[in-house]
């Protein structure tokens, strides 16, 4: 197991009692010291291009810009193009094909006792998820994040009510009533604020599933509530107020001496949408399209897509005082690692069978074991490496890095570098369809 160093700043009563000395990629670590709080943020609908820190030009986004220079830098992370999957990986460490492809907006019960929470209890973590969850209608399963092994959690109605204004949220079961006099994003942020200030003799696992910046529910009977401006947030408001809301979590770590034992990692779960909800006229939700300029060149939202528009997504790691600032990583990461990732840095026990491999490593500069990323929808897939990408069709293209979306496919007479990358990802595709 590869364990990081990381200092105590919160006194815990509690002795994490392991005994020896464990040794990784340079770095000695003494055993007794207590794991760290571990922190995930997924924001929705927010492709790597979108954030300045990645060459995005449209959006201010300094707290996050902060947050990446801080720490590592991740140039290949992979999700899947659209929300449902991507969650069904984070939350199982497997590929949904792997799964079965749980319809829409659900969640195995059999897999219920495997996901990364239940693993995280098992490691002596407290654990919570607020805002997006998206795997029941909860108004019908209210009981489901604790089985899925979620101490608690304060989340939005997915498609029962609006989630920022005016906002329909369960927390533990009930609906929070005066929760509707606040901003959604301000409440699954003190939420979260609230947990981990309630018991600090054991780690906690936060899960902070952001609402932001996905756009209003648009399949209500009613009409969701607009916000002051008369119309919905724009998606760049939204970008906004996303890059606010972890400034505001960020300066809550550092008031409370959590900001050194406690890992933060930010990603997102799908590319940028193309279309955003701007009001309702006519009995109809208008969704003008979403634009926005990266490295000088305007660029569409690809929700959706198979390209890098629809599935390359940011991925920052920032632990002061254990991950260098300044790191940026080539290593491949897609939607299944955060399982395996947050189960070492926690020193627990990992599932066998999963599709998950950890990227500890590379939060010290050491190479990591995937060799290609993978994502699916729609009953395709593709996997890749950080310039080529093969299809389960067979398709074998290269990924421009200039242009997000541009591939060009690969015919004829191969160089040494893209023969070595065709073998691989053939091999790769055979793994997965056998």
């Amino acid at each position: 197991m590869q364990i990081l160093k990381g200092r105590v700043v919160v006194k815990r009563r509690c002795q994490w009692l392991l005994t020896g000395v464990f040794v990784a990629v340079g770095i000695q670590v003494v055993a007794a010291e207590p794991p760290p709080n571990i922190i995930v943020v997924m924001a929705d609908d927010v492709g790597y291009e979108a954030l300045g820190v990645y060459g995005g030009e449209s959006y201010e986004t300094p707290h996050l810009d902060a947050l990446a220079n801080s720490g590592l830098r991740g140039m290949h992370c992979y999700s899947m193009p659209v929300c449902h999957p991507t969650r069904i990986a984070f939350m199982t460490g497997q590929y949904p094909k792997h799964v079965n492809n749980p319809k829409w907006g659900s969640f195995p019960r059999v897999l219920e006792k495997k996901t990364i929470a239940q693993s995280m209890q098992q490691a002596g973590y407290r654990t919570v998820v607020t805002g997006k969850w998206q795997l029941a209608l909860l108004k019908e399963d209210l009981q489901q994040p604790h089985r899925m092994g979620f101490d608690e959690y304060c989340v939005f109605g997915w498609h029962e009510g609006p989630r920022y204004h005016d906002p329909m949220i369960y927390e533990n079961g009930e609906v929070n009533e005066a929760a509707r006099e606040q901003f959604g994003p301000d409440v699954y942020r003190e939420y979260l604020e609230q947990f981990v200030l309630a018991d600090q003799e054991k780690p906690f696992f936060a899960f902070y599933s952001m609402a932001l910046c996905h756009d209003v529910t648009d399949d209500l009977d009613e009409p969701v509530p607009y916000s002051a401006s008369g119309q919905y947030l724009t998606y760049k408001e939204m970008a906004l107020e996303m890059d606010r809301q972890m400034g505001l979590l960020v300066k809550f770590l550092e008031a409370h001496d959590l900001r050194e034992n406690t890992v933060l990692i930010f990603t997102t779960d799908n590319g940028t949408a193309a279309r955003s909800c701007s009001h309702f006229e006519n009995g109809k939700y208008i969704k003008p399209p979403v634009f926005h300029v990266f490295k000088g060149k305007r660029l569409q939202g690809g929700k959706g897509k198979l390209d890098d528009t629809g599935t390359r997504v940011p991925l920052i790691v920032s632990w002061p005082g254990t991950v260098k600032p300044g790191v940026v990583s080539n290593a491949l990461v897609d939607m299944s690692d955060f399982y395996a990732t947050c189960v070492e840095l926690a020193r627990g026990e990992l599932p066998a069978g999963l599709d998950s491999l950890s990227f500890v490593p590379a939060l010290s500069g050491q190479p990591v074991s995937r060799k290609w990323a993978y994502a699916e929808h729609g009953g395709k897939f593709w996997v890749r490496d950080q310039h080529y990408k093969m299809y389960d069709s067979g398709r074998f293209v290269v990924v421009s890095e200039e242009e997000p979306g541009v591939e060009t496919v690969l015919k004829g007479p191969l160089n040494n570098e893209a023969t070595a990358a065709q073998r691989l990802l053939e091999q790769a595709v055979e793994h997965l369809t056998n």
